[in-house]
């Protein structure tokens, strides 16, 4: 299996387990051209919920949540933030971003795992 294949594999994983847990998703690999992409959006209550999954198999690369890097959330943020102009949510939507990371068989799932980087101009 190629990387993008494992990946796909993991998040669908992840994909029903937040299923079960109540959350209803809306959409999968989301791109935004070839500037980043979010592995699925869905609604949890009253949030419309961004979430990066990450798998590792072991701890040789590090963690599966350490993985989600600064750099990577504020991509994270600029692909939600085209996702919501794109389908007109105004700025009264209430927005998370989770990380579901699985390491090895366990599934960790973090609601809220980081706030908006807003961009910086310079």
């Amino acid at each position: 299996m190629n990387t993008r294949q494992t990946g796909n594999v993991y998040e669908q994983i992840a994909a029903d387990y937040l299923e079960k847990q109540g959350m209803r998703i809306l959409e999968r690999n989301f791109r935004r051209g070839r500037n980043g992409e979010i592995d699925i959006i869905g609604r949890d209550g009253k949030y419309l919920v961004f979430v990066e999954v990450k798998y590792r198999a072991g701890t040789e690369k590090g963690s599966a949540l350490e993985a989600v890097t600064p750099a990577k959330q504020k991509m994270i943020c600029e692909v939600a933030d085209y996702y919501r102009i794109l389908h007109k949510y105004d700025e009264n939507t209430w927005v998370r971003y989770d990380v579901v990371a699985i390491q090895g068989e366990q599934i960790i799932w973090v609601p809220n795992a980081f706030l908006h980087h807003y961009r910086t101009r310079r």
